[in-house]
């Protein structure tokens, strides 16, 4: 039987498997840090509550490098600019790996944080060239199974690691990851006219509508809650449901498995919908966050609603990429960083607001709480701004 795979059908599914890898090396240094940070704070001498701002300034960084980046670098050739992006996370990460107090840690975090936002707004322009606009959200979403992949295997192995070394090696491990996704990029990725950069002008254009910066606040708010809960993962383990550190990655692969199927899912149906199935997805999140609630203390139940909730939350993150870009389709690599923006600044809210929890005295189980309405302030948005939405 002769192989009917044309060669450029191999090039393209290698050069997506590419900017899936490059987005694994970038996810899995977000993600392990919250298996990661019951360790950096004993070895610094921190409380947890202190030692989220290293969180924190992953999710700054992102913000604030999305926006400022993406603009400084439209003129550059998208290929040029992903392997650019990697050799920063590179470096970042190795100067987390050799912090000494909490200043260096929050810089080495920052630095760490201000590639990721262009890397998935570059990366998802250049996949969605490769494989035509009619596939976008498939290929966004197979862009975005690099942080699934993260979760799953990346964020545990860190976490692993950490335990088994220290986390200096585990942040020095993740920082060689990134070398080497930089270079399968320089080869896999082709060069092509249509990864050309662009004016900056046509950038910016898509910042003056309102829709584009609804969407961005309505994201920010949307899956916080899964920040709020996977940054507390290690005491919801161990302190709540009284299991072992050692459960502490496999509860972030279970979250991982979630957060990866999820994405499946919801990429198909941002092909398919504009909100509906987003809307939906939100809504049984808080439902399964409020079970979690109060099935915490059990270790079965907890780790069945890692799955749940993660599965859920993470459905609507696809959707909400392509919605954007649909909104400002002359402006995707903004449109796309953006978007990660949006993710950070969840990432953000949802350390902030799980942390101001455990601090008023709730109990280590209420970052769940602090997450179940902060999804639930991101539908209320959608509701006031249904009307606007629907006709953009």
């Amino acid at each position: 039987m002769s192989n009917t795979t044309t060669p450029d059908a191999r090039q393209s599914a290698l050069a997506l498997l590419a900017l899936g890898l490059g987005a694994f090396a970038i996810s899995t240094s977000e993600f392990a840090s919250m298996g990661l940070m019951p360790l950096f704070a004993k070895d610094l001498d921190l409380s947890i509550p202190v030692a989220t701002n290293g969180i924190t300034a992953y999710a700054v960084g992102v913000t604030l490098g999305a926006p400022v980046l993406t603009i400084a670098a439209a003129r550059l050739n998208k290929k040029r600019l992903l392997i650019a992006l990697i050799a920063l996370a590179f470096l970042a990460n190795l100067v987390t790996a050799m912090a000494g107090d909490l200043v260096s840690l929050v810089v080495g975090r920052f630095f760490s944080g201000l590639p990721q936002g262009v890397y998935f707004g570059a990366a998802s322009v250049v996949a969605t060239r490769i494989v035509g606009p009619e596939r976008a959200g498939r290929a966004v979403s197979l862009v975005f199974s690099g942080i699934s992949v993260a979760t799953i295997i990346g964020a545990p192995v860190g976490t692993w690691i950490g335990q088994q070394l220290d986390w200096r090696a585990a942040y020095t491990a993740i920082g060689l990851l990134a070398l080497v996704a930089g270079l399968v990029l320089a080869f896999a990725v082709p060069q092509r006219e249509d990864l050309a950069g662009g004016p900056i002008r046509q950038e910016l254009a898509s910042l003056r509508r309102l829709n584009v910066w609804i969407m961005v606040l309505f994201g920010s708010f949307a899956v916080s809650s899964l920040f709020a809960i996977y940054t507390f993962i290690g005491p919801l383990v161990t302190d709540v449901a009284g299991m072992s550190t050692g459960m502490t990655p496999l509860a972030q692969m279970l979250i991982g498995f979630g957060i990866a199927l999820g994405a499946l899912w919801g990429g198909g149906m941002a092909d398919r919908y504009r909100f509906r199935a987003l809307i939906l997805s939100l809504a049984g999140a808080m439902a399964a966050m409020l079970v979690m609630y109060f099935v915490a203390a059990m270790p079965v139940g907890l780790m069945a609603m890692f799955f749940v909730a993660s599965f859920l939350l993470n459905a609507a993150v696809p959707s909400i990429t392509v919605q954007m870009m649909r909104m400002a389709p002359e402006s995707p690599t903004m449109m796309g960083a953006l978007n990660m923006a949006a993710f950070n600044i969840a990432n953000a809210v949802g350390a902030i607001g799980g942390a101001l929890t455990v601090e008023a005295g709730w109990g280590l189980r209420s970052p769940i709480l602090a997450g179940l309405g902060l999804t639930g302030v991101a539908l209320a948005i959608f509701a006031l701004a249904w009307p606007r939405l629907r006709r953009g």
